[in-house]
């Protein structure tokens, strides 16, 4: 079968997305455990086959001598760079410092490569018990969370494979030149009708205008920079938490019995630990970014294994203060889902087509409104239960999660999922907007703050 290739310009959302890793770098990153043998020859051969799957793993972008006019191309060498670190035999948990210090801080080489890299973190290399912790970074121009997961999902099982021997002309795309993926459009080309055209655009506006009415009205309260730090010297730093199996049962069931989401919860969690910070000793609400996963909403609908960025941010206003964190998860389950009913993330991703500039060069009014008001100021990205494998192979598998760059959208970032029985709770910050210990205190404060209403008993009579 011969490749199809993709060969067209960004889309309004995704040439956003390439504008903000210009100025700061915006990557998504996902990173499991593997217990067993890995070789640098089974990574790279799983490359390949990863890029023979997806066709926005074989582009690089071009664009005219003033930025302008992005397009994707395909790329000269479609080689995923795997990059090997053998860490102190103490330090168990280098991955973290990878993603922390070099992934978030560091764009991919948009011109020449594919948008992906990896990263190999050996333990024990030759010995009983080797270990690793494998990373996947991808640009968030061909990626979100979910597809992040999905990528590095399949690299482990071709790699497996691979190690296994395998492969065989059915399981290999890059030895026998099988594409089992065709490109998809753009997402904004794939929207339902009545959020494309003029008519769509019109219908975005109006949404716009409604939402600046109800932000206006609730007087949310923001996370002021302690730092005012350049758009191009912002970095994305992590601190990362999580709840373990028993504390994640006892959260879903306690979820449960007041009716609520494990998304309203951790929102709600976060709420109160930012109040405390913006407006010490009083009330009010805050401004939270939720994103929205769109792909089931397109047609074609997208499937969660496709490469792409299918999600957009939507503002909640929870409130925070002297207040219970069950009715505040409540009322941000209702205003998300009226927001969703009304689709207003489809028609955000329409308001692109307005509001993304045309390069870098003419941006700095977009950012300066972004500060301003832009829904990612704070936000929360969970996917919820992401069944990533046990096993592949010979292979036990642990600890997968991903992580997002911030680039500047905003400045406190929390990703969340699911998966081998943990809930993965990572926290992102710009340094120096927000300093190391105001973020470990926002990530500490959170999960405080959510576990000590799980060892609370449940009221005898709820309200609502």
């Amino acid at each position: 079968m011969t490749t199809a290739e993709v060969h067209r310009p960004l889309s309004p959302m995704e040439r956003w997305y390439w504008i903000a890793d210009q100025i700061s770098p915006l990557n998504v990153i996902a990173r499991v455990r593997v217990s067993g043998a890995v070789t640098t020859a089974a990574l790279e051969a799983a490359a390949a086959d990863l890029t023979a799957e997806h066709p926005l793993l074989r582009v690089s972008i071009a664009a005219d001598s003033d930025g302008k006019n992005p397009e994707f191309v395909p790329v000269y060498s479609a080689e995923i760079p795997v990059r090997t670190v053998t860490p102190a035999a103490a330090d168990t948990e280098a991955w973290e410092h990878e993603v922390d210090i070099t992934e978030l801080g560091t764009s991919l080489d948009w011109r020449t490569r594919p948008l992906a890299r990896i990263v190999d973190v050996v333990h024990r290399a030759g010995e009983p018990g080797e270990y690793h912790d494998l990373i996947l970074t991808v640009s968030h121009v061909v990626a979100d969370g979910t597809t992040a997961l999905a990528l590095l999902r399949d690299l482990v099982d071709y790699a497996a494979a691979h190690t296994a021997g395998s492969m065989t002309p059915d399981t290999e795309p890059a030895a026998y030149g099988v594409v089992r993926r065709l490109p998809l459009p753009a997402p904004e080309d794939m929207l339902p009708s009545r959020f494309r055209g003029m008519r769509g655009l019109l219908r975005a506006v109006g949404t716009a205008i409604v939402d600046q009415v109800v932000a206006a009205a609730a007087r949310p309260h923001r996370l002021l920079p302690e730092v005012a730090v350049d758009p191009h010297d912002r970095r994305t730093r992590l601190w990362h938490r999580e709840l373990s199996g028993e504390q994640l049962e006892a959260l879903v069931q306690r979820c449960r019995a007041e009716g609520v989401t494990v998304h309203g919860a951790l929102t709600a969690a976060m709420a109160l630990a930012l109040g405390n910070i913006v407006a010490p000793g009083d009330s009010g609400r805050i401004g939270i970014g939720s994103p929205v996963d769109f792909r089931t909403e397109l047609r074609p609908v997208v499937g969660p294994d496709d490469a792409g960025a299918y999600v957009c941010t939507v503002p909640s206003f929870p409130r925070f203060g002297a207040v219970d964190l069950w009715e505040v998860a409540r009322d941000l389950n209702r205003e998300l889902l009226r927001r969703k009913n009304f689709r207003q993330h489809l028609a955000l991703v329409t308001l692109l087509r307005l509001a993304t500039p045309d390069s870098v060069a003419n941006s700095a009014r977009t950012v300066a409104l972004l500060d301003q008001r832009g829904p990612g100021n704070v936000c929360i990205s969970n996917i919820g239960r992401y069944d990533f494998p046990e096993r592949s192979g010979d292979w036990a598998l642990s600890g997968a999660q991903f992580i997002a760059g911030i680039s500047i959208s905003g400045h406190f970032v929390a990703t969340v999922n699911t998966s081998h029985g943990v809930l993965h709770w990572n926290f992102t910050y710009i340094e120096g907007t927000v300093s190391d210990a105001r973020a470990r205190q926002l990530a500490d404060d959170s999960l405080e703050i959510l576990s000590r209403e799980l060892v609370r008993p449940e009221p005898a009579v709820r309200k609502g």
